[in-house]
């Protein structure tokens, strides 16, 4: 029987101090031996998850899609991909994580659908001036004979944001927006069966059970109708963080919060400007979004601290949660980032050859850890965090999947680094992840035997079980009001309540250990009464 950690009294605002991981399936475990991972795989691993303390899983999009983006390019909203499984098998894992305690929240992907989903087959079937083309956004070209796109937007990925069709006569045609890959064609928010849809969407899983959905791309759903030039300065942008955005949203509020267990809305949301950003988390709006300034942040002292104030001053205004996470399946792995000269994130940084000390990265993002699971609010942890698994930045060029390498001329890694199947058990690849012999969808290291699920579990010094632990300590003693306590430069401190207190070193010497309180956790060893550079600690006072 799967030991479970204690749990906070059950309430209905769950969310607000919840442990949420994030599953990328294809990656998570392969229960049916074709080396990509499965719901099969998940369900025969949510004792793990119970074991490891977590509240609720995450999954990134399991729907029928072509596969250009990972999933994010969706044929079916309210449907499996048969890679992963089918929906009666995503119905029985909604069920079985909630008998353990863990509630699923599913991905909606509301600004593109993938160019195979049945409305854009519609719409180039129906030719220039057809209703069909009014669900996207069609538009002539400029220049002679329309050979150049409609405006100079640039897609999320690199490159034109604009692609141009072939009409009926073979003859070139209209070019359709696309802020992603080419495969995933903008959806017009202008259009009230867009709305009604992705509303009728939300009903499906919630009715299903799901406990709430994370809403990518949460900022770039409208559009200016115009849609101008991107020029800076102008005015509202043409399409991020637009206001109409808050209308939907309200909406889907009205929807969440009409069942008897509300459910919770998570955005994705890229918004700089933390007041703009707080206007997404009123409380009829969204439940939380995503805290992206606290990972994109430097392992610098001042600047944490200077985002985590930014963040929970934004929040407090508007009742919400702060969340608080170091990656995800988009981000450079912790561990890596970490050991850089610069330990910043920036999509526009990533490049081949960047050198990382990986010794250096993992001390960091242990401390990281305690620091992250100590903060108000909740945290979200990316699977394979909790192994301390480093970025995989050696993947033949010819296994590399991510639109965003191809579309940069090859420049750009990609995030299939961080997508790598995880190691469950045994010495050489897959690792458990699938059985023995069977070539995984991408390779796997052939050093990762020490990072192994079954190579950390009892081992004391693991990052396995400093997450267990932290976790389990997060449920019972971390709790109570935030306030910073006065020290030195390079050193976090603060309590929460009146018993707990969290230490971060990142100065360049070891500091002196509080004299009046008693350590719970370290996220490495200390002694002499001194907590080493890079480290974080746990203190009950």
């Amino acid at each position: 029987m799967v030991q479970q950690p204690p749990r906070r009294p059950e309430h209905s605002d769950w969310w607000r101090d919840a442990a949420i991981y994030q599953v990328y399936p294809r990656s998570f475990a392969d229960g049916n031996g074709d080396g990509t991972g499965d719901l099969a795989g998940v369900r025969s691993r949510l004792p793990y998850l119970a074991e490891l303390g977590v509240d609720a899983v995450w999954f990134n999009p399991w729907y029928p899609s072509p596969m250009a983006d990972g999933g994010y390019d969706v044929a079916d909203y309210r449907d499996v991909d048969p890679v992963f499984g089918t929906l009666a098998e995503a119905e029985k894992l909604i069920a079985e994580g909630l008998g353990l305690g863990i509630r699923t929240i599913v991905d909606i992907v509301p600004n593109h659908v993938s160019d195979a989903h049945p409305w854009f087959r519609a719409a180039l079937a129906a030719g220039p001036g057809g209703a069909e083309r009014e669900l996207f956004h069609f538009r002539p070209g400029r220049g002679t004979d329309g050979a150049l796109p409609p405006n100079d937007w640039v897609s999320e990925f690199g490159g034109c944001a604009w692609t141009r069709t072939v009409d009926a006569d073979g003859r070139p045609g209209e070019w359709y927006l696309h802020l992603f890959a080419a495969g995933q064609p903008d959806l017009n928010w202008a259009h009230p069966q867009v709305r009604s849809e992705h509303e009728a969407i939300l009903r499906f899983w919630f009715d299903r059970g799901a406990a709430g959905v994370r809403i990518d791309s949460a900022g770039l759903l409208t559009k200016d109708p115009a849609l101008p030039d991107l020029t800076p300065g102008s005015g509202p942008h043409p399409y991020a963080d637009r206001d109409d955005l808050h209308e939907i949203y309200r909406s889907w509020r009205a929807i969440a919060d009409s069942y008897a267990e509300p459910r919770v809305l998570i955005g994705e949301i890229w918004v700089p400007d933390a007041e703009r950003f707080a206007r997404y988390l009123r409380p009829d709006e969204l439940h939380t979004a995503f805290n992206f300034d606290f990972l994109a942040r430097p392992w610098e002292a001042g600047q944490l601290r200077a985002s985590i104030d930014t963040t929970l001053a934004a929040h407090a205004p508007v009742g919400a949660p702060a969340t608080w996470v170091l990656s995800n399946h988009d981000i450079t792995r912790t561990v890596t980032r970490y050991g850089r000269a610069d330990t910043r994130f920036e999509f526009a940084a990533k490049a081949f050859g960047t050198p990382s000390d990986l010794v250096l990265g993992r001390r960091r993002a242990r401390a990281a850890a305690l620091l992250s699971l100590a903060l108000p609010g909740a945290v979200y942890l990316y699977q394979g965090e909790e192994l301390g698994l480093p970025e995989v930045e050696d993947l033949p060029l010819d296994r590399l999947q991510d639109p965003m390498h191809f579309r940069s001329g090859g420049t750009d890694p990609g995030r299939d680094g961080c997508r790598v199947p995880l190691p469950w058990s045994g010495t050489e690849p897959p690792y458990g992840f699938s059985p023995e012999g069977v070539v995984t969808w991408l390779p796997q290291p052939a050093d990762w035997s020490g990072l192994t699920v079954e190579a950390q579990s009892g081992d004391p010094g693991s990052m396995l079980e400093l997450y267990r632990e932290a976790l389990r300590l997060r449920r019972t003693v971390v709790d109570g009001p935030f306030s910073w306590v006065p020290s030195g430069p390079g050193v976090l401190e603060f309590r929460r309540g009146e018993v707990f207190r969290c230490l971060v070193n990142l100065s360049a010497e070891a500091v002196p250990l509080p004299t009046d309180a008693a350590v719970l956790l370290a996220g490495g060893p200390t002694a002499d009464g001194l907590l080493p550079t890079d480290t974080a600690v746990w203190l009950s006072c």
